[in-house]
């Protein structure tokens, strides 16, 4: 029974591996809808871009928990879309310890384009997969996404 396990989990294992490759995941300098920069930088900018009606800037906090990665790896990110001219980091009001992230107008202007890029290849994408099919694809995803999330606390899925 062990055995059919790991086969099973070697299975999973080799088909995640297959989407992350297959879907470009891997490129360090584009996203795979084909933008200019590395897929943190992308992600990042979208979570800012979905935040920008919400008054206040976004802490870096916030964004090291909805990207899931750790402070110190967000404020390098930060550091690095700030180089860019994507983003503006000021000193959180009333703590001098925590930054401010907000997007700038060219940042903007790049994550619509992100946005605007990613939403034609996710619909090309599901253009490919028969229509009888999609609803079990989604719902898989949905299992995927929260087995993942059951291992790994405060990783969104």
């Amino acid at each position: 029974m062990a055995s059919k396990g790991r086969d099973a989990a070697a299975g999973l294992r080799a088909r995640v591996q297959a989407f992350v490759r297959g879907f470009g995941l891997l490129r360090e300098a584009t996203t795979p809808c084909g933008q200019p920069v590395a897929l943190s930088h992308a992600h990042a900018l979208s979570v800012l871009l979905s935040r920008r009606e919400v008054p206040g800037a976004t802490r870096h906090k916030d964004l090291a928990d909805a990207l899931g990665l750790d402070k110190s790896s967000v404020a390098r990110l930060c550091r690095r879309m700030e180089a860019a001219g994507h983003v503006r980091q000021t000193a959180a009001e009333g703590d001098g310890r925590a930054r401010d992230v907000t997007l700038t107008t060219k940042g903007v202007r790049l994550a619509e384009a992100i946005e605007a890029a990613s939403q034609e290849r996710f619909r090309r994408v599901l253009r490919s997969i028969p229509h009888a099919e999609r609803l079990r694809v989604l719902t898989a995803l949905d299992s995927l996404n929260a087995a993942i999330a059951s291992l790994e606390p405060g990783v969104d899925a």
